[in-house]
């Protein structure tokens, strides 16, 4: 079973302890963690690597939604909020589900069903992989790119953004796991939104990853294993 990894934002610490009770109880969610405010959150998105965000909306400073709009990659999202009057707006942000409080388990558990079945349907734009090329769909064509076309790949929410060696780019429904599980030996992960093909990589350090002009970053949970790698020099 996969490990989801949790990041819990909510001022009210009994909520925090209600959520991470609630996940105690369901196997395969880490809670990395949580925190009392969006700038704190901000933190915790920015340096680990989240799957699923529980969101309240009422908290100092920043709301969350004020918050979700604020990211550019931003995980899977549920929201635990004790005001109705914001559900439509979240569903515009494309949250996974909308739960008042208080949050029964039965109703709990369900949310995290959705979350599930969302990473699982997610429409696939990739059609073929083959040898030596992907076969994609892109604006109504089909596109062939061959792998040595391809510099590094981009997951922005359910798409990704293959960008090839001549600068250009094409966008496409599906996502970063769908594709890593299919793609040759010279792809590397290096972040939650990133992979690089290692044969356009021109420099890299613990941080970041250097393809052209572009610097790419290295997330903590995959530092070890891409350094590891290019030091034996796959």
């Amino acid at each position: 079973m996969s490990n989801y990894k949790v990041l819990i934002i909510d001022d009210e610490p009994i909520a925090r302890r209600i959520i991470k009770n609630f996940l105690s109880q369901v196997e395969g969610y880490e809670v990395l963690a949580e925190a009392a405010d969006a700038k704190a959150g901000f933190t915790e998105v920015m340096k680990n690597d989240i799957d699923l965000l529980f969101l309240d909306i009422e908290m100092p400073e920043i709301s969350g939604l004020n918050f979700l709009r604020s990211l550019a990659h931003p995980p899977k999202v549920i929201i635990i909020s004790a005001y109705r009057e914001y559900a439509v707006e979240g569903f515009e942000l494309n949250v996974i589900d909308y739960l008042l409080k208080p949050v029964a388990i039965d109703r709990f558990k369900l949310a995290l069903e959705k979350f599930e079945s969302s990473l699982e349907t997610s429409s696939k734009g990739i059609e073929q992989l083959k040898n030596d090329y992907l076969f994609i769909r892109s604006d109504r064509k089909h596109y062939k790119i061959n792998y040595n076309q391809v510099t590094y790949i981009e997951s922005q929410s359910d798409y990704l953004i293959i960008h090839g060696e001549k600068e250009e780019t094409w966008k496409t429904k599906d996502t970063i796991k769908h594709i890593e599980e299919k793609l040759p030996p010279q792809f590397l992960r290096i972040h939650r939104s990133y992979i690089v093909n290692m044969d356009h990589v021109t420099a890299l350090n613990r941080e970041l990853v250097e393809i052209k002009k572009e610097m790419l970053p290295v997330s903590k949970s995959f530092r070890e294993e891409v350094i590891k790698i290019f030091e034996k020099g796959s």
